[in-house]
């Protein structure tokens, strides 16, 4: 099976294929509403996210989600690179399990890259062992927020508009939390509560101070305050070779679900 095409999910009970697919539908449109990008097109069933002040690339992609609508690719594809164009960013596409194979055989075809796997992963909120954690209040302040987090980050100063934009545009309740040693902040997170969900976002620890157990405290403290508002499911997006991230998540009893990659044409 194409990894394009396959649900990992190897640590949960086996389901209908149509149920898998539906479980990767729901932590999509999740992802989308919690990480907004500035602009959403739709051609179709492809979801065509873009953002002039931020480059990530899960906020200028094009996100198909249906593995049946695959009909006119090179039409479809030329349109969406305009767009792309008008806004200075790369085309690219974030491929999933919902993508299908012929639109993933058609890059290959074509000679797209592959690149950056990452992994999305879940937990119940039952089993996360929250009892030592930490009781946590989230920042109020989104200017206090991103300043933490840009330094966490090592992140280019520009960024700091689309940044503070990104997170005013969260609708769902968003708690921001960082871990500070006076003025120095050593860890940040964005833990995003949305009905029975709770989706991880941006979690970094300073570079000087890692391995220390500050991305473990906040992780719990922000599964805390999700559970006290009624989040039944936590769940996160991971980067496939960041192992010591990978190595936290799973100790604390994230599992995997699926996986999903970006693709760019060749010269890109």
């Amino acid at each position: 099976m194409s990894p394009s095409t396959a649900i990992i999910g190897a640590d949960l009970p086996l389901v209908h294929p149509s149920e898998q697919l539906a479980a990767v539908r729901r932590y999509e449109a999740a992802g989308f509403r919690s990480w907004p990008a500035a602009a959403v097109h739709y051609d179709g069933t492809w979801v065509i996210r873009l953002t002039a002040g931020h480059p990530a690339k899960r906020l200028n992609s094009i996100n198909p989600l249906d593995p049946g609508d695959v009909a006119d690719i090179p039409e479809r594809i030329a349109r969406a690179g305009r767009r792309f164009e008008a806004y200075g960013r790369p085309l690219t596409f974030r491929v999933s399990p919902l993508s299908g194979p012929e639109l993933s055989a058609y890059f290959d075809a074509q000679g797209w890259s592959r690149f950056d796997e990452s992994l999305v992963m879940r937990m119940s909120l039952s089993d996360a062992p929250v009892e030592e954690a930490i009781d946590q209040i989230p920042l109020k302040d989104i200017g206090r927020f991103v300043t933490a987090s840009m330094k966490v980050h090592d992140a280019d100063p520009s960024l700091r508009a689309g940044l503070s934009e990104i997170i005013g545009a969260i609708q769902p309740e968003a708690g921001l939390f960082a871990l500070e040693s006076g003025d120095d902040p050593l860890a940040t997170m964005i833990c995003v509560h949305e009905g029975d969900l709770a989706g991880l976002f941006e979690i970094a620890t300073h570079e000087a101070v890692r391995n220390q157990g500050h991305a473990r405290q906040l992780v719990l403290s922000a599964l805390k305050w999700a559970r006290l508002r009624g989040a039944k499911e936590a769940w996160l997006q991971v980067e496939a070779n960041n192992d010591a991230a990978l190595a936290l998540y799973k100790k604390l009893g994230f599992r995997e679900v699926y996986h999903y990659h970006y693709r760019r044409p060749p010269g890109s």
